[in-house]
């Protein structure tokens, strides 16, 4: 059994916002969430879910407080809802062990670690050293138990929420982890449909990617000041955007 994106449907009245990659930008988030808010209360649908689609760290300048306010709302408001990126999974591999040449290091960590209001160096393994120690004193327990505890997948309806993607051809439920937050290739050039639609961010694009078996909100907020959420309430589906300021 398929389904395609065009026939697929959420729960009956429950409207979904999934918003894909925030990397760092605390800005372009807390205005989604303010736009968000504007619509259920002049909507009123009878019940909703805001789902953040991971690498909530990492490149943009304010990651620290992006998990502070993600972890206040999960606490506050159940229905909001997130799943992990691999870019999350590396901040908190690097607070276990400082790998100097990982993910984290590599593709925006420093910045992640700037916002915590420390300093990394992988080029003198002492100014690492003590980087890292001052980096893992300073993430609150609350960050970390926020991005450990998060899954890495949710499904509502006709459609799949992951940060990458699904292996085709693999049912859901045994879709490995490593997949769901770092496939591309394999994902992204087959036509075929799914048994939900899948709906991911991972790999950013210039628009939000809207296909007949997946839909990618990633649109590199970081880079371009644009954070895409795809709306779902029955059939209908729309995309909301919060642009950053001039």
């Amino acid at each position: 059994m398929s389904v395609h994106f065009l026939e697929a449907a959420g729960p009956e009245g429950v409207r979904i916002y999934a918003i894909g990659d925030v990397h760092g930008r605390l800005d372009l988030l807390a205005r989604m969430h303010d736009l968000i808010a504007a619509e259920i209360e002049r909507d009123r649908p009878a019940d909703w879910r805001v789902i953040h689609l991971g690498d909530f760290v990492d490149r943009g300048p304010e990651s620290a407080g992006v998990l502070d306010l993600l972890a206040r709302r999960a606490t506050e408001e159940p229905r909001f809802l997130s799943v992990v990126g691999n870019h999350d999974l590396g901040f908190l591999d690097f607070l276990a062990v400082p790998e100097p040449d990982g993910l984290f290091m590599n593709h925006g960590g420093v910045e992640t670690a700037r916002s915590y209001g420390v300093s990394l160096d992988a080029r003198d393994p002492v100014a690492l050293a003590s980087g890292w120690t001052a980096l893992e004193a300073a993430v609150p327990a609350s960050h970390r138990a926020f991005l450990a505890g998060l899954p890495y997948s949710l499904s509502f309806g006709d459609f799949f929420f992951c940060h990458a993607g699904i292996r085709p051809g693999i049912p859901l439920s045994d879709q490995s982890r490593d997949d769901l937050v770092w496939i591309r290739q394999a994902f992204h050039h087959t036509g075929e449909l799914h048994p939900k639609v899948i709906v991911h961010g991972h790999t950013p694009n210039a628009e939000p990617e809207i296909l007949a078996n997946r839909v990618n909100v990633d649109t590199a907020a970081w880079q371009t000041g644009r954070l895409t959420a795809l709306v779902i309430e029955g059939v209908e589906k729309r995309i909301l955007q919060a642009v950053a300021r001039a």
